[in-house]
């Protein structure tokens, strides 16, 4: 399997037993007694949980204020942080973290109006594509796989602790301006109108996005933070209307979709990311089947004239 390729030599006769081709014993326990029982996996369980955390809470008001490509290009260009960090043998978190700030605050401070948002962001993103591929000139590209992908059963002690620290922070961030953020996504006029620092908010959420999207890229990879992070915030808000219901649901998604995904690939030889990001697009498209027949039925029950 692919993720015996992390264990050292001396350990791998003994994970022989755990690759016999029956995946699944018939006893639950012994199954997760097995999955935890080397430290990368416990590693993985907890800065996956903390990334998925982070991606569903802040997801959610990414979907309600239509930041959709916003929060594309900020994963997207993680891919030029990434490899300049490589280039310059840093941890490619500390370069995720540099040009997601950077991208954040151009897109914050010349793209305050929707209208115009789009254009600053796509400037934003081919850009910083064109640095990705020449940093990736720079740096061996084999190093840049995991970037692309995501390499979270490989994930240092070191990076599980920087990422629930992160998590920690965008927690408290997001609780912190909760009602004027919810406020100014709602009704963006009334709450300028009310004194809500509408602009301030704004860009303080992408700058709360461009953390979380740095923290969950080490997990799931460029080319798939954007599905964890739309994908069960979307199917929230297909789900429920109410505001604080739809937020625990988008976190609760993001959580299940990561430890499945998590659980899955300990067995069958693929990475986390092709499980997580399949559960975000089955799930959403379930919610949205689900609500587009219950208008139906709505719309029909409402034409049917009474007996």
């Amino acid at each position: 399997m692919w993720w015996r390729r992390l264990l050292p030599p001396e350990m791998l006769a003994a994970a022989a037993p755990l690759t016999s081709g029956v995946p699944f014993s018939p006893n639950p326990i012994d199954d997760l007694q097995i999955l935890f029982q080397f430290e990368f996996m416990r590693n993985a369980y907890i800065a996956g949980t903390a990334a998925a955390i982070a991606a569903g809470l802040v997801g959610y008001f990414v979907v309600l204020r239509s930041l959709s490509f916003a929060a594309h290009t900020l994963t997207q260009i993680g891919f030029a942080g990434a490899t300049g960090a490589l280039a310059a043998a840093v941890n490619p978190l500390y370069g995720l973290l540099l040009i997601n700030a950077i991208g954040a605050g151009v897109i914050g401070a010349w793209g305050r109006r929707e209208r115009g948002r789009d254009v600053v962001t796509g400037i934003v993103l081919t850009s910083a594509l064109g640095l990705g591929l020449l940093f990736l000139t720079f740096s061996h590209s084999p190093e840049a796989v995991p970037v692309l992908v995501g390499d979270v059963l490989g994930i240092s002690a070191t990076e599980v602790l920087i990422t629930v620290v992160a998590t920690a922070l965008i927690v408290v961030a997001v609780a912190l301006m909760y009602k004027p953020l919810l406020f100014a996504t709602l009704d963006e006029e009334i709450a300028e109108a009310r004194g809500v620092r509408v602009v301030l908010v704004s860009v303080l959420l992408l700058g709360v996005l461009a953390i979380t999207t740095s923290v969950a890229t080490p997990i799931v990879g460029v080319l798939l933070t954007y599905a964890i992070l739309v994908g069960p915030a979307a199917t929230a808000a297909q789900l429920s209307a109410r505001p604080g219901r739809a937020v625990a649901l988008s976190v609760a998604l993001s959580v299940a979709y990561m430890w499945i995904g998590l659980a899955v690939s300990y067995w069958i030889d693929f990475p986390p990311s092709v499980f997580v990001t399949g559960l975000a697009f089955a799930g959403y498209l379930a919610a949205r089947s689900a609500h587009a027949l219950s208008h139906s039925r709505l719309a029909l029950s409402l034409h049917v004239p009474a007996a």
